[in-house]
């Protein structure tokens, strides 16, 4: 924010936990939230907002099986590709192609992310109104869909 840029502030009415590595780190876009102990993860698991949750708990699920996954938490593409290709590398190694992204809402930007080999879970028709953790469920915006996705991506 020490640009000459208009600023948004998006908020969420979910009662979401704070993740240590969230404040600066958002500026550059994409970042990792939640590393693994490998040094090149099995998958990627990446989102934004509310659904890093998702990740988050499918990443402990994952690891209870032997998969190791790495979590990016993606604010901004736009901010993520003004970065230097040895940050973006470093975020999102190329060498790995197992990909999933989640996005209560459309999937419009993340198949760039995912590429060829990866899998979008997300929302392309208009919505619908109840209590989040009902239409979460419903949309299969869950840590066990994103977990299963995960696996299905692994070759």
């Amino acid at each position: 924010m020490t640009e000459n840029h208009p600023v948004a502030l998006v908020l969420t009415r979910q009662d979401l936990p704070l993740y240590e590595k969230s404040g600066l780190d958002a500026l550059k876009g994409g970042y990792i939230i939640s590393d693994c102990e490998k040094e090149t993860p099995d998958v990627l698991l990446m989102a934004s907002g509310s659904e890093v949750e998702q990740c988050v708990e499918a990443q402990a699920m994952l690891k209870a099986e032997g998969i190791e996954a790495r979590v990016i938490s993606m604010p901004s593409f736009e901010l993520f590709e003004a970065q230097s290709e040895e940050y973006k590398e470093s975020v999102m190694p190329k060498a790995v192609r197992a990909r999933v992204a989640i996005e209560a809402a459309a999937t419009f930007g993340w198949h760039k992310y995912v590429g060829m080999d990866g899998e979008v879970i997300g929302l392309d028709h208009f919505g619908a109104s109840a209590p989040y953790k009902l239409l979460f469920k419903e949309y299969g915006f869950t840590a066990e869909n994103v977990a299963a996705a995960a696996k299905k991506v692994i070759k």
